[in-house]
């Protein structure tokens, strides 16, 4: 884009550790974006010179390298304190823009306005859906399906995978409570009059939160599968334990803000249930059936139990600022 020209909609990758993915996110925005946009790349102290590479890049997207992983909510209210457009797009690294669906999310919030908050479809690199896109809130019911397995038994169920939104394809527009922080449009006024991303949130959780609290103003997010992508999922956070450690400890933040108070003791003691509930499952079948991904996966969920007293309390709350960047380029 012509750095002379307004962008607009602005679009902010936060990347730690995924080069070669974000130079390919970067390609494909460039190749499939007609509409007048901006990248801006928070880069999170990489350790694979991916600011090195991001700053030479032909299109010259706005660098700011940080010298420390500040978390994914608080990079992103980081790019989002630069942007200049009226309209912001979160975009992960590990995705790939097909078929304008930037232009058409655009489109999509001029035709829905009174989302507020808008998402488009997801699928994995083979073309099958990935189903992240998008989901509903925490209940006790959708806790107690996971925790007893219900919503793995019928993951195309409505009733028991209703937190997934089970077996739907996402093929038509749909208001959902969570738009994936993946890809997610909204406006700049709407982002600054929500604050952004709780930075208490450093990883997973901070799109749940943003939305829910957007809900509480007016806000009916939704989908459109005309905007659709491809994301890979989880390359900057590839060790299993580590991510479902940070995943059980956004989850227990959100029922502490986000779930009716009376339904709160109930529903946190099934979410710290559902390690436990796994790994007696696991411990089972590998009693019955003796093979190495039986084992990986028992090993993982042996480690997120014993990890507990790490996200059994939620994240802590946090209002710090995040730190000077190392470095701005490509202005």
């Amino acid at each position: 884009m012509n750095q002379s020209t307004r962008p607009e909609v602005s679009i902010l990758i936060v990347s730690y550790n995924t080069r070669e993915l974000t130079l390919a996110a970067i390609d494909a925005v460039v190749r499939e974006t007609a509409i007048p946009h901006e990248i801006i790349v928070v880069d999170n102290a990489s350790a694979d010179r991916s600011a090195e590479a991001i700053a030479a890049h032909p299109a010259r997207p706005r660098l700011i390298a940080l010298e420390e992983n500040i978390g994914f909510a608080r990079a992103n209210n980081l790019a989002a304190k630069v942007a200049r457009a009226e309209l912001l797009l979160l975009l992960n690294p590990d995705t790939i823009v097909l078929d304008h669906a930037i232009d058409a999310l655009c489109e999509f919030a001029r035709e829905c306005p009174e989302a507020r908050i808008w998402g488009g479809r997801t699928t994995f690199a083979n073309g099958d859906l990935n189903p992240s896109s998008c989901w509903q809130r925490i209940t006790p019911w959708n806790a107690f399906c996971r925790t007893s397995g219900l919503a793995a038994l019928f993951p195309d169920s409505q009733i028991f995978n209703a937190e997934a939104l089970g077996g739907w394809q996402r093929n038509g527009v749909r208001e959902v409570d969570i738009v994936s922080g993946c890809f997610l449009m909204t406006s700049r006024a709407f982002w600054q009059q929500l604050g952004g991303f709780d930075p208490s949130f450093y990883m997973y959780g901070e799109e749940a939160d943003l939305c829910l609290r957007a809900a509480q103003q007016g806000a009916r997010p939704a989908i459109t599968p005309k905007a659709t992508i491809i994301h890979y999922g989880g390359a900057s956070e590839p060790a299993r334990a580590s991510k479902m450690v940070k995943l059980m400890a956004a989850k227990i933040s959100l029922v502490q803000r986000h779930v009716p108070r009376r339904q709160q003791p109930l529903t946190r003691s099934l979410i710290i249930a559902w390690p436990l509930s796994r790994l007696l499952a696991l411990s089972a079948i590998g009693l019955v059936v003796r093979s190495h991904r039986i084992m990986a996966a028992r090993k993982a969920w042996l480690e997120i139990w014993r990890r507990r007293d790490e996200w059994r309390s939620g994240y802590p709350d946090k209002c710090a600022e995040a730190p000077m960047p190392l470095a701005c380029a490509a202005e």
